[in-house]
């Protein structure tokens, strides 16, 4: 995905600092992330789902709300109003951009925020929240033994997850008087309730309190075992998944045509985990798949290997050559399966004469059917005819180039 870093005025006239995260190619609609409460726009989730969504054309804007990351003002002068109101002001950032979002996702308090926002919005078609807490003030727990300092002295320095933050009384007074019932109640957008019935942070009545309070249409899906921040990559990548694919029920999301040069549209392969293999595998805007290495050899086995992929691509060409044949020919033939393996082995065990090792492919084909054995045979043959594995057999030209920044 190509990504701009830009700015815009939050609520108090702070430069908020964000990224807006592009498809490659068409924008088909455009979405606004709101992170969790002391976190900034690149958490894990944020990028995970940001990612996946600009993979089915769904920009995305992601920001640090005031004093927090990398954008300008106090943080202790913030409240959850006004991160409501920074929100307002980056869906009014955007349609100056002519990019006007229909799609609101917000992560714990953001979630909150999201919720409060998308009834003042009259772009959003669909509402996404993660762990969100119903009563804003939940997040008080974070800070329990310094409530009463707060209060006192207007101020206090306080320790979320290993970071000091300064929160003020203001803070505690707007949160304590939010209430989103009636913003949920109301709601005009599609809404996915996302919660781990395991969070220890928001528990999962939140959720079941969200869910309830929304009219129709509402979802609501467990993000089973995952923790509050959603910090594995496979968690991120449940939720992005889930995400892409719901909305493409409440978006207009028409696929855009191919490019030129690529009538069946492109492959897409998008590093998801720099710290191991994992990749993210996007065919058009509606294909999904993942490619990484084995454990043993520093993947996590998330997905196929490359030449997993090679071997399915073989196989699977394989069975659809062998049925169009048979359906032309109108054979009894009732299922095809291709088991496929491959393996290096050295030259000279192959029809080249040469030393070095050579890829081979090993291919199974299972028919059953009442087909005699000439038809049988037959099949075996137009197996070799499949494009696949003509291309394999034959050499292939592969030109690469380097995009511009």
């Amino acid at each position: 995905m190509k990504t701009e870093r830009v700015t815009f005025t939050g609520h108090d006239a702070s430069r908020l600092s964000a990224r807006l995260d592009l498809p490659d190619g068409p924008l088909l609609a455009t979405a606004l992330f709101a992170h969790c409460f002391t976190c900034s726009k690149e958490s894990l989730a944020a990028r995970r789902i940001s990612a996946r969504l600009t993979g089915a054309g769904i920009a995305v804007l992601r920001f640090d709300f005031t004093g927090l990351g990398d954008s300008e003002g106090d943080f202790a002068e913030t409240t959850f109003s006004s991160n409501v109101a920074d929100l307002i002001a980056a869906c009014a950032y955007l349609g100056e951009r002519n990019m006007t979002p229909s799609m609101l996702i917000g992560h714990s308090l953001g979630g909150a925020a999201v919720l409060r926002a998308a009834a003042e919005i009259d772009s959003i078609r669909a509402v996404v929240t993660l762990g969100a807490p119903f009563a804003p003030d939940h997040v008080t727990h974070n800070f329990a033994d310094q409530l009463r300092e707060i209060m006192q002295d207007g101020v206090a320095r306080v320790d979320l997850g290993g970071r000091p933050f300064c929160i003020g009384k203001a803070f505690l007074d707007d949160i304590s008087a939010a209430e989103l019932a009636p913003a949920i109640r109301n709601l005009r957008a599609a809404l996915l309730v996302m919660h781990a019935p395991l969070d220890q942070v928001v528990g999962i009545e939140n959720a079941q309190a969200i869910f309830t309070a929304a009219m129709h249409p509402k979802s609501f899906v467990t993000l089973d075992d995952a923790d509050h921040l959603l910090s594995r990559p496979e968690d991120g990548e449940y939720a992005a998944g889930v995400i892409a694919a719901w909305a493409t029920r409440y978006l207009d999301l028409s696929p855009p045509a191919p490019p030129p040069g690529a009538p069946e549209g492109v492959v897409r392969v998008t590093e998801a985990d720099p710290e191991g293999f994992l990749q993210d595998i996007n065919a058009g805007p509606y294909h999904h798949a993942l490619a990484d290495e084995p454990v043993a050899y520093g993947g996590t086995n998330r997905g196929m290997s490359p030449y997993g992929f090679l071997s399915a691509g073989l196989g699977a060409c394989t069975s659809m050559t062998i049925r169009m044949y048979a359906r032309r020919k109108k054979w009894p033939l009732e299922s095809v399966r291709v088991d496929v393996t491959h393996d290096k082995v050295h030259a000279q065990d192959s029809e080249t004469g040469a030393t070095q090792k050579i890829d081979t492919f090993f291919r199974e084909i299972h028919l059953t059917g009442e087909l005699d054995d000439a038809q049988r045979q037959r099949l075996l043959e137009i197996a070799d005819k499949c494009p696949v594995h003509k291309t394999l057999r034959h050499s292939s030209r592969i030109k690469t180039s380097l995009a511009p920044e």
